[in-house]
Formats: structure tokens, C-alpha cells, sequence
């Protein structure tokens, strides 16, 4: 689909800066009182490890494209027990 670890990377990043505005924001300009600005603020924040973890798995993805290994598998069982499929790299 186009979209890069980076991306996830970058997202995450922002996620934490969001958090952060919408706390001072609902904090400063809506009359609800902490407790609310708080929940904002966790509410936008917990998506930073999603975003965070989906940039991992990209990037493992992205590498084994990189090395050219035939399958997407990462284990091969065809000796019938797991082994690395990219144990000389």
C-alpha cells in the first residue's frame, strides 16, 4: 500500500505531540476541569505504542524484501522442527 515504516515511525511521534496539545487545550478552553483534559490526553496518547509496534513491523518486513528471500515466512518447518529460514545473514 505504500506506506513505510517511517511513516508508522512518524505517526507515533506525532500521536505523543497530539496528546500533549489536546491536553492543554481541553485544559485551558473547556470548563470540564482536569479530569476531562486528562482522559483527551490518554485517549490520543495510547495510540503512540500502535503506532510505534506497526513501525516495527513494517521495518522487519521491509528488510526481509531487502535480503530477497523467496517467501514471506521467517521459520522454514520443512525438516518438520522450526529453523530461521535467514540464519547465514
Amino acid at each position: 500500500m505504500g506506506i513505510k515504516s517511517g511513516h508508522m515511525y512518524a505517526c507515533g511521534l506525532a500521536s505523543i505531540g497530539l496528546s500533549f496539545c489536546s491536553w492543554m487545550i481541553s485544559r485551558n478552553n473547556e470548563t470540564a476541569g482536569l479530569d476531562r483534559a486528562d482522559r483527551w490526553g490518554i485517549f490520543i496518547g495510547e495510540w503512540a505504542p500502535t503506532f510505534f509496534a506497526m513501525g516495527v513491523a513494517l521495518r522487519i518486513e521491509e528488510t526481509h524484501k531487502e535480503l530477497g528471500e523467496p517467501g514471506s515466512e521467517m521459520f522454514d518447518t520443512a525438516q518438520g522442527h522450526r529453523a530461521r529460514s535467514h540464519v547465514g545473514v
